[in-house]
């Protein structure tokens, strides 16, 4: 049987250099002790990575903006020389979700179990439905809620109702990976 010290030891996020790339974070980032961020991730201020998710820079870029959360179970990988990850800002990135190859543009929310597929491009202001499936390709129009297997468009979003939640999630992972800080009291 492991003690807790020895356990706490064991359970330590993996950040890995590989091709010569090191992933580099911002100020404020949180990391779970089960995530896995490897290779050319360069990653922005205020970010969260949640348990058990993988980040995969190992075959080509990721590049993650400012007050990012990509929550339990998700991973972001590409396609060798043929596609990239972009994240803009202000991106909540339900949990497991697939993000391969893909541009998320800013103020999004990504719902828990999409699957989003290369050069699939997700316009600002957008919210994707959980369970969907973005095709390769697909252009996702700013200020639309897109849903289904495959993914399309729903409806318009009410532009203000839409940023308050996007960014009421955004801000709420905020908090959560404050709990997680040492000496957090809240």
């Amino acid at each position: 049987m492991l003690s807790l010290a020895s356990t706490k030891l064991l359970l330590m996020s993996l950040i890995k250099s590989v091709r010569g790339f090191t992933p580099r974070l911002g100020n404020d980032c949180y990391i779970a002790e089960t995530a896995v961020i490897i290779g050319d991730v360069v990653v922005g201020d205020l970010c969260s990575f949640w348990f058990n998710v993988v980040v995969r820079g190992d075959v080509n870029s990721i590049r993650i903006g400012n007050k990012v959360n990509i929550q339990d179970g998700t991973v972001l990988h590409c396609l060798y020389q043929r596609s990239v990850i972009e994240i803009g800002n202000n991106v909540s990135i339900g949990h497991n979700v697939v993000l391969h190859g893909a541009k998320i543009r800013d103020n999004v929310l990504i719902g828990m179990g999409s699957v989003i597929l290369d050069n699939a491009v997700i316009g600002e202001n957008s919210i994707i439905a959980a369970g969907s499936v973005v095709l390769t390709g697909t252009t996702v129009e700013p200020g639309s809620i897109y849903g289904g297997v495959p993914a399309r468009r729903l409806k318009d979003v009410d532009p203000q109702q839409t940023a308050e939640m996007i960014n009421r999630i955004a801000d709420d992972y905020i908090m959560y990976a404050g709990w997680f800080r040492p000496n957090s009291t809240d």
